[in-house]
C-alpha cells in the first residue's frame, strides 16, 4: 500500500483504517454518471487506479493528462467487529475539486475545494462488505486551481493538472460522544498552553482532560467538557520551539476516558514590531525558499512520506530556514515534518484561476481558506498566512471587487487567528497587510541594492510589470522580497519549453547572481527577509536549486554559504 502512514499526525486515534491502494474507476467526460446512477451500478468502473495519486500522475497507473470533467471511483471495505456500536467516519485528505461521496448507493454528502474533509457514515453502513463510491468533478471553469494549466499543454509557470483524489482516504472509529476539534495557542509570555476544544454529543457532567508531557515532566488538567471554552495549562520553565531546537510536547486529549486523541504542541510566539519580524521575542530574518510541492511521478502528491521530509532537509541543507508554500494546500504530513525539523513556513492557498468579479469563486476560496486554517492552525511551523498571490485588478477585475474581497479575507483570518501575521497578497496589490511583500526579479545586484537603499513610508514599491496596477503604499511593516532570483540553470536540458527568470552563460555567472542578489537584501537593515525562487525545478520551469528529481545542480557548500550569509548591519 502506498502512503500508509497516519495522515493526521496532530490528531491521532488508535482505531483507523487506511483505504489507499487499488480502486476501480471510470471517467465521466459528459458528467452523465449521476443520471445513469453510477453510485448504484459500478459496472462501468473498469479501470484500476492507485489511490491517493491523481489520474494524471504516473504513480496512479493511469497517466491521462487531458482535461477530466469528471471521474468516479469505487472500492469495498469491511468494518472491524470491535468497531460495532461506535461511530465511523470516512476522511479524504484532498479531492480536486468537487467531491460527492456515496456509501452503499446512498449519498452521504459533498465537498468543494482542495482541503481535507470527513463524513460520519455510521448510518449508511451494513454488516459485511460495504461499498464507497466517489464522484469528483473538475470542470474547466473559473475556480481556484493554483499552478494547474488551463490549457492542454503545460506552459510558462503552469503545470500538469490534478483531478480527483490526491491525498489519503481513511476510516476512523469514534465513540458516540467525541472530541471534534482542538485549537491550541502557545501563550509564550505567560508560560502556558491554551486549548479550546469542541465536542459532539456530550452530556452535562462529561469531563475533558489535557495531559502535556515533555522534558521529563507532566502537566495535566481536567475540566467539565464544554465546547468553545478555553482551558489553560501552565508549563513551568518551558522549552521553546526554535529552528535550532524544535522541541515538541506530547499531548493527550481525553473525553470521559472513552475518546482519546494523541497530539503534540510547540511553545513559540510570532509577532511584528514596526518593520521587524520576531520569533520568541527575538528578531527573525526570513531566509525562505519558494516551494511548489510538485513531484515528477505524483504531481501534487509526494510518492512517499520520506519524500516530504526530504524536501525540508534539502532546503535546510541549502541554507534556508523555511519556505513559502506556494499555490497549493500542502498536506498535514509535510507540516508535521516541518514541526519536527524546526522549519518555518508561510501557508498559502491555490488561489490562481478565480475571479474577484465572480461571487461564487470568491465564496469558494474564502470557505476553503477557512477550512485550511482550522485544519492547520495548531502547527508551530506556520508563522504567517498568505491567502492570495499576485492579485491584480487590471485584467478584467475591478478595483472595488478586489479590495472588498481581499479585505474580507484578511478580516476572516484575523478573527480566527490573531496570533499570526497576514501577508494579504504576496506581491502586487496589497490592501491591508501585516507584511509588505514585493516580487522583484531584478538580475543586476547593484540595481537591486540601489533600488531599496531607502524604503520610505508612503511610497509604492513594486517591480513594474506592464498592465498590473499597484497602488498600496508602504506603511512601515516588515519589508520582504518574497520572490527573487529565478536563476535558470539547465545546461543539458532538451525541453523546448524550458524557461526561468534569467538565462546564464555559465555556472559561475549563476553563483555570482545568487550570491550578490542575496547579499543585496541581507545587508539592507530595512529589509526583513527574502524568499528565493525556487527549491526545485518544476516540469519546464528550470530555476530550482535542485532539479525536478531532487538531484543537486550546484556545489551545495557554496549555495548554503550564500543563503545563510550573515547580516552586516
Amino acid at each position: 500500500m502506498d502512503r500508509a502512514e497516519h495522515p493526521k499526525p496532530q490528531f491521532v486515534r488508535k482505531d483507523w483504517m487506511n483505504l489507499n491502494g487499488i480502486w476501480k474507476y471510470a471517467f465521466d467526460f459528459g458528467l452523465s454518471g449521476e443520471e445513469r446512477k453510477w453510485y448504484e451500478d459500478v459496472s462501468e468502473f473498469k479501470g484500476d487506479i492507485n489511490v491517493p495519486f491523481c489520474p494524471e500522475s504516473e504513480l496512479s497507473g493511469v497517466k491521462y493528462v487531458d482535461f477530466i470533467n469528471g471521474i468516479w471511483y469505487t472500492r469495498t471495505f469491511k468494518i472491524p467487529k470491535e468497531w460495532k456500536g461506535d461511530r465511523v467516519f470516512i476522511h479524504f485528505g484532498a479531492v480536486d475539486y468537487k467531491a460527492v461521496i456515496y456509501i452503499n448507493g446512498k449519498k452521504v454528502g459533498f465537498h468543494i475545494g482542495p482541503v481535507s474533509f470527513a463524513f460520519d457514515i455510521t448510518e449508511y453502513l451494513k454488516r459485511g462488505e460495504n461499498r464507497v463510491v466517489v464522484f469528483a468533478e473538475d470542470k474547466k471553469e473559473e475556480k481556484p486551481r493554483g499552478k494547474q494549466s488551463n490549457r492542454y499543454y503545460r506552459y510558462g509557470c503552469l503545470y500538469t493538472r490534478v483531478t480527483g483524489i490526491w491525498q489519503t482516504v481513511w476510516l476512523e472509529r469514534r465513540p458516540n460522544a467525541y472530541i471534534d476539534s482542538v485549537k491550541t495557542v502557545s501563550d509564550f509570555d505567560n508560560s502556558a498552553f491554551v486549548v479550546t476544544p469542541t465536542f459532539k454529543n456530550i452530556k452535562q457532567g462529561d469531563t475533558f482532560t489535557i495531559s502535556v508531557k515533555g522534558d521529563g515532566k507532566e502537566y495535566s488538567k481536567t475540566v467539565k467538557a464544554q465546547s468553545g471554552i478555553p482551558v489553560s495549562v501552565d508549563i513551568e520553565k518551558f522549552i521553546p520551539w526554535t529552528p535550532k531546537k524544535p522541541f515538541l510536547y506530547d499531548v493527550e486529549y481525553n473525553l470521559n476516558n472513552e475518546d482519546v486523541v494523541k497530539s503534540y504542541m510547540g511553545m513559540r510566539k510570532v509577532h511584528i514590531e514596526g518593520n521587524k519580524y520576531y520569533l520568541n521575542n527575538k528578531e527573525l530574518f526570513i531566509r525562505f525558499v519558494l516551494d511548489q510541492g510538485y513531484y515528477r511521478k505524483g504531481i501534487w502528491t509526494a510518492p512517499s512520506d520520506e519524500d516530504l521530509k526530504k524536501d525540508i532537509e534539502l532546503s535546510l541543507a541549502a541554507g534556508f530556514n523555511g519556505a513559502r508554500l506556494h499555490q497549493k494546500v500542502f498536506e498535514e504530513r509535510f507540516l508535521y515534518h516541518a514541526d519536527k525539523l524546526g522549519y518555518m513556513v508561510w501557508a498559502e492557498h491555490c488561489d490562481w484561476g478565480f475571479s474577484f468579479d465572480d461571487f461564487k469563486s470568491i465564496s469558494l476560496i474564502k470557505d476553503s481558506f477557512m477550512e485550511e486554517m482550522k485544519r492547520d492552525y495548531n502547527h508551530p511551523s506556520i508563522i504567517a498566512w498568505t491567502p492570495f498571490n499576485e492579485t491584480t485588478f487590471s485584467f478584467g477585475d475591478d478595483r472595488e471587487s478586489h479590495d472588498i474581497s481581499v479585505q474580507g479575507m484578511v478580516n476572516l483570518i484575523r478573527a480566527y487567528d490573531p496570533t499570526r501575521p497576514v501577508n494579504d497578497t504576496s506581491g502586487f496589490s496589497h490592501v491591508d497587510t501585516d507584511i509588505y511583500t514585493i516580487h522583484d526579479y531584478e538580475q543586476d545586484p547593484k540595481k537591486l541594492r540601489d533600488k531599496y537603499k531607502e524604503i520610505k513610508i508612503g511610497v509604492i514599491y513594486e517591480n513594474e510589470i506592464p498592465g498590473r496596477k499597484r497602488v498600496t503604499p508602504y506603511k512601515g511593516q516588515p519589508f520582504i522580497n518574497d520572490e527573487y532570483g529565478g536563476t535558470m540553470w539547465a545546461p543539458n536540458d532538451t525541453d523546448k519549453d524550458t524557461w526561468g527568470y534569467s538565462g546564464n552563460k555559465d555556472i559561475e555567472e549563476v553563483y555570482a547572481k545568487i550570491r550578490d542578489l542575496t547579499k543585496a537584501m541581507v545587508d539592507n537593515p530595512l529589509i526583513a527577509g527574502f524568499c528565493y525562487t525556487q527549491l526545485t525545478d518544476v516540469e519546464q520551469e528550470k530555476n530550482g536549486i535542485y532539479d525536478y528529481d531532487r538531484n543537486k545542480k550546484f556545489d551545495m557548500k557554496k549555495i548554503k554559504s550564500y543563503f545563510s550569509y550573515k547580516r552586516k548591519v
